[in-house]
């Protein structure tokens, strides 16, 4: 037969490795939205790269992310990503956001 301190070790066991797992799973999601972050800033950057290349070569910044498609190479993953593109005037930069979409 078990004694109570027999269960009481059990159940500081069990706690122990559910604080444990709670723990890694936390650390886990920060990293992995650490990681989404980056990557969206990585593609904001990206963006803002072909816009000055277009302002520099074409003398304005562009009308539409869709011109940037078109003519200076940009690909957009539109199955994960929304790029939200306002242009201002021809020669102030556009604002530019990344929205992960599978985030919800």
């Amino acid at each position: 037969m078990k004694t109570a301190s027999g269960k009481k070790f059990i159940v500081a066991i069990v706690l122990a490795a559910m604080i444990l797992i709670a723990a890694v799973l936390m650390w886990a999601g920060a990293r992995a939205k650490n990681n989404m972050a980056e990557q969206t800033g990585s593609i904001r950057d990206t963006v803002y790269a072909r816009a000055l290349q277009c302002y520099v070569i074409e003398g304005a910044y562009p009308e539409s992310l869709d011109y940037l498609i078109e003519n200076y190479g940009l690909a957009v993953n539109t199955d994960d990503y929304r790029i939200i593109y306002i242009p201002y005037a021809e020669n102030l930069p556009p604002e530019i956001k990344v929205i992960y979409l599978k985030d919800k």
